[in-house]
C-alpha cells in the first residue's frame, strides 16, 4: 500500500481510531509514553468534554454529519430520561449541543476566524490525514484545517479558561502537536480557541521555543515506545523514572 492509499484510508476515522491506525503514533499517545507506555493503545473512558468537542469540530467542519451525533433532551446524565434513552452510551445532553451551536456562531461571525477556516478564495481542506517518519518513528495526525492560501494549520480548541489558554498549552501537548503537525504538512500551525464560558476567542500561533518543546517530547515518546516495544530483552518491570529533586 502506498502513501496516498494509506492517506486515502485515514481520511475515514473507523481506520484513523482503529486498529489500522494504530501501527502509526499520533499526539494523543504522548501523555501516555512519557508517563505510562504500557498503557498505550488501552481504550480510554469515555468523556463528555471530548464529546462536546467533537460535536464542536463537526458543527463548523463536517455539519452534514451533526445528525450522527445523539441529543437527549434532559438536563442531566443522571435522569431516569437520560439512562432510558442513552442505552448506555456517553450522549449530548441538549444544553451541550445548543452550548456548541452558541460557540459555532461566534466563531462564523468574528471575521478573522471565518476568513481562516472558510477564505474567500477556498483554497482550503479539512479533517486531512498525514503521516511522517519522525524519529525514527511512524506518526499520524489529521489536521482540522489546512489553509493553503495563508500556508497555515489552523487546529480548534474549546477552553474553560482562554485567559490560561497559553500556559496550559504545553500542559495539554498542544506544543507536540504544533511540533508533529508542522513536520507532517509543513506549514506553521494555529491554534483558535473558545471559551465555553463566556465566547471570548483567542487565536494563538507558535513561536520556536514552543515547537523546540514539542519536538523534545517527541523523542522522548519515541525513545519509549522504542525501549518498551521493541527491546527484545527489555523487561517493564524493571522500569523506574529517576529524578533530583
Amino acid at each position: 500500500m502506498n502513501k496516498e492509499q494509506i492517506l486515502e484510508k485515514l481520511r475515514d476515522d473507523e481506520y484513523y481510531y482503529g486498529e489500522f491506525g494504530k501501527q502509526y503514533l499520533s499526539n494523543s499517545d504522548i501523555k501516555t509514553l512519557l508517563s505510562n507506555p504500557l498503557e498505550l493503545h488501552k481504550p480510554s473512558k469515555s468523556n463528555p468534554n471530548f464529546l462536546v468537542g467533537g460535536y464542536f469540530h463537526t458543527a463548523i467542519l463536517e455539519p452534514d454529519k451533526v445528525k450522527n451525533f445523539k441529543i437527549i433532551e434532559t438536563t442531566s446524565r443522571n435522569t431516569k430520561v437520560y439512562k432510558e434513552m442513552s442505552g448506555g452510551e456517553l450522549c449530548l445532553i441538549q444544553h451541550e449541543a445548543d452550548m456548541v451551536e452558541w460557540l459555532v456562531e461566534k466563531i462564523m461571525d468574528n471575521d478573522v476566524c471565518r476568513g481562516l477556516i472558510q477564505p474567500v478564495a477556498a483554497n482550503v481542506e479539512y479533517e486531512v490525514p498525514g503521516i511522517a517518519e519522525l524519529c525514527e518513528t511512524m506518526w499520524k495526525g489529521k489536521a482540522d484545517i489546512l489553509n493553503h492560501e495563508e500556508e497555515l494549520i489552523i487546529d480548534l480548541k474549546t477552553t474553560s479558561d482562554i485567559d490560561g489558554f497559553r500556559w496550559n498549552a504545553k500542559k495539554y501537548n498542544y506544543d507536540s502537536q504544533a511540533y508533529i503537525y508542522r513536520e507532517l504538512f509543513g506549514y506553521e500551525m494555529v491554534f483558535i480557541a473558545i471559551d465555553k464560558k463566556t465566547g471570548r476567542i483567542g487565536i494563538f500561533d507558535c513561536s520556536p521555543d514552543f515547537y523546540s518543546s514539542g519536538k523534545t517530547k517527541v523523542e522522548k515518546a519515541a525513545e519509549a515506545y522504542d525501549l518498551f516495544f521493541n527491546t527484545e530483552d527489555f523487561k517493564p518491570q524493571q522500569y523506574f523514572i529517576n529524578q533530583t529533586l
